[in-house]
C-alpha cells in the first residue's frame, strides 16, 4: 500500500513557495505487538474510561481535552480552539538557514519524513531546489500532530528528507554520566595500535540492508511454534568472557579475524579453480566433437 501524506503545505525558501506533501519515512508495522489477556480465560482486557466523580463509565464522545493550570483546576480546550492557532509553521515550512549537512549531530535527530511536490505545477521548482541544496541542510519549523517541531531538510535521491529535531534543551549533556569520570585520561600507545588494527579488519562499505531484526524473527518463531503446539527449546547463550588482559584480548582478536578472513579467500580460490577446470573440460569436449 502506498504511503499517505500526513501533512500538506508549502516549502518556503526566501520568496520561493513550493506546495509539498509530507510522508512518514519509517514504519513500525514490522514490530510485534501484544495485548493484555485475562490469564484464566484468555479474554482480551478492556480499558474502561471511568469518571471517579460521577462514579460511572463514560464514552469517548463525552471526553474533552483539559489543561491543568492550577492544582485541581482545569480549562477545557476544544478542537476549534486548537484550529485558531495560526503560526506560520501550520502551513509553511520556512527554511531560515542552510548549513553543511555534516554539521547536524545525529543525537538531535528524532524522526524522518519524505517530502514530495504537491501537484505537477510544483515539480519543477521542487527539483531545482532539491539539486540546489546538494550537500546542504535547510533548517526551519513545522507544526504537526499538535505541536511545533524544529526540522532539518536535505536532498536524497529524487526527493527531500525532513528530519524532526530535538531542541538543545532536550539533549542531556554527556558530562552528566558519572561513570565516565572514572575513565583514564591517557591510553597506552601499544594498546591503541592493536585496537586500531582490530577495528581496521572490520572496515567495510556500510549497507544497513544487511542487518536484520533477529530478536523479532526469533520471537516470531516462538509464536509460530506455540500456535503449532510444538515444544520450544531455548538455545544456550554464553556470557562474554571478562577481559583480564587487554593486550592479550586484542592480539587474539586480531589473530581470530585474520584466520576467519583467510578461510573464505582460500575457499574462493578453490571454487574458482574448480570452475575454471570445469570450463576447460567443457571446451575440450566441444573441441573434440
Amino acid at each position: 500500500m502506498a504511503p499517505r501524506p500526513t501533512w500538506k503545505g508549502f516549502l518556503k525558501v526566501s520568496l520561493v513557495n513550493i506546495p509539498v506533501k509530507v510522508f512518514p519515512a519509517t514504519e513500525s508495522a514490522a514490530t510485534l505487538s501484544f495485548n493484555q489477556l485475562h490469564a484464566e480465560c484468555q479474554t482480551k482486557i478492556q480499558q474502561k474510561k471511568w469518571c471517579p466523580h460521577c462514579e460511572r463509565e463514560v464514552t469517548t464522545s463525552e471526553l474533552v481535552k483539559g489543561y491543568e493550570f492550577e492544582k485541581g483546576r482545569w480549562v477545557v480546550v476544544t478542537e476549534d480552539d486548537i484550529q485558531k492557532v495560526r503560526v506560520e509553521s501550520t502551513r509553511v515550512i520556512n527554511l531560515v538557514q542552510f548549513a553543511d549537512d555534516s554539521e547536524i549531530d545525529p543525537i538531535y535527530v528524532d524522526r524522518a519524513y519524505y517530502l514530495a511536490p504537491d501537484g505537477p505545477m510544483a515539480a519543477e521548482a521542487f527539483a531545482v531546489m532539491r539539486d540546489g541544496m546538494a550537500g546542504k541542510a535547510g533548517i526551519g519549523k513545522v507544526a504537526m500532530y499538535g505541536r511545533e517541531y524544529l526540522v532539518a531538510i536535505r536532498p536524497q535521491k529524487k526527493g527531500l528528507v525532513m528530519y524532526t529535531l530535538h531542541h538543545d534543551a532536550e539533549i542531556r549533556a554527556i558530562d552528566q554520566i558519572e561513570e565516565l569520570n572514572s575513565l583514564p585520561t591517557k591510553v597506552k600507545p601499544e594498546e591503541m595500535k592493536l585496537a586500531k588494527q582490530v577495528i581496521a579488519t572490520f572496515d567495510a562499505e556500510l549497507n544497513l540492508k544487511d542487518y536484520k531484526d533477529e530478536y523479532t524473527e526469533g520471537l516470531r518463531k516462538i509464536i509460530d511454534a506455540k500456535i503449532a503446539g510444538e515444544e520450544i527449546v531455548a538455545p544456550d547463550v554464553q556470557e562474554p568472557a571478562k577481559v583480564v588482559d587487554l593486550m592479550e584480548a586484542l592480539r587474539r582478536s586480531l589473530d581470530s579475524v585474520s584466520t576467519t578472513k583467510k578461510k573464505p579467500a582460500k575457499a574462493d580460490l578453490l571454487a574458482k579453480a574448480a570452475k575454471s577446470k570445469s570450463k576447460t573440460s567443457g571446451l575440450k569436449k566441444v573441441a573434440s566433437r
